[in-house]
């Protein structure tokens, strides 16, 4: 499943920076994340990076947005291309 950032955001860069899918944008008041473009850090890192980097600990599933590991391997092979 793709990434939702909760209400508890605070806008302070730190997960769109890391970002490689270029997934997680500015909407005020608080950042998304494109569920078409966020692939769960598959085939990059061992955990999505941006909950990671999130010092609010505000990054949780989107239950919205449920995708095998299959779709999400395919949705980051087809940004390398």
């Amino acid at each position: 499943m793709s990434l939702l950032i909760t209400k508890d955001c605070v806008c302070c860069d730190a997960c769109r920076e890391e970002c490689p899918d270029g997934a997680i944008y500015e909407n005020s008041p608080i950042y998304v994340i494109d569920p078409d473009l966020c692939s769960e850090c598959v085939n990059d890192f061992s955990e999505p990076v941006c909950i990671v980097a999130c010092p609010y600990e505000c990054i949780v599933p989107d239950p919205n947005n449920v995708e095998s590991i299959e779709e999400l391997r395919l949705k980051n092979r087809n940004r390398e291309f």
